[in-house]
């Protein structure tokens, strides 16, 4: 089997965590700020193929500002070793965030980080939706990777603020994070070669940070 990076190996944790921020002003948001009391997240449900049971842990903030979610098997692959459905790999973030009253908020970025070995003709994509219980509206988002490629691989979503997914204001609705990992053998040899992509790193010590945009709301 192709070589991986130690950290793969070694089960390395993928650490996701959720912050706060505030966009810069515009004519939609001059003069919002932050609110003043504090976030509470929590974590509904986590599942998919790339974070089976057992594989994935949650850590919410002490503040309950923030969460982290700790992965050890989110890893796409094919060739030499692969089963046929490990070509792709998800994991679906079920969040309930409580939000104080008068505000409501969007994902405004999100920065991916992981690693990726690709055989030359190999190619793989990273991509994540965010959508609202019960909302039609999807912010999606995808980043492409050909090989040969043996490294470090980075992404970031960023989303307009006229294009943001806002929260029902005056509803609570679950808000979910869709990511995907999926990784093709393209013009490779998948009889003597091994072509994959993981959100992890060879050091480890990888984060994904979704930065959240405020807003109030009507009176």
């Amino acid at each position: 089997m192709s070589r991986r990076p130690r950290a793969l190996l070694a089960g390395a944790a993928l650490s996701t965590a959720v912050a706060t921020t505030v966009l810069a002003p515009t004519p939609a948001s001059a003069g919002i700020v932050a609110p003043p009391d504090k976030i509470v997240i929590e974590i509904a449900t986590v599942n998919g193929s790339g974070c089976p049971q057992g594989t994935a842990a949650v850590a919410v903030a002490p503040d309950n500002t923030a969460f982290t979610v700790t992965y050890s098997d989110y890893l796409a692959q094919v060739g030499v070793g692969a089963k046929p459905t490990d070509f792709r790999k998800n994991c679906q973030l079920n969040l309930i965030v409580h939000v104080p009253g008068g505000f409501t908020y969007a994902v405004a970025s999100a920065d991916y980080r992981g690693y990726a070995k690709l055989e030359r003709g190999a190619t793989a994509v990273q991509k994540a939706s965010y959508y609202f219980q019960g909302s039609p509206d999807t912010a999606q988002a995808s980043h492409p990777y050909r090989g040969p490629y043996d490294n470090n691989w980075q992404a970031t979503d960023q989303t307009d603020w006229g294009q943001l997914v806002w929260a029902p204001c005056g509803a609570k609705r679950n808000f979910n994070i869709n990511t995907e990992l999926r990784v093709s053998a393209g013009t490779s040899d998948p009889t003597k070669t091994n072509s994959f992509i993981a959100m992890d790193s060879t050091d480890g010590d990888i984060k994904t940070v979704y930065r959240l945009a405020w807003k109030e709301c009507p009176k």
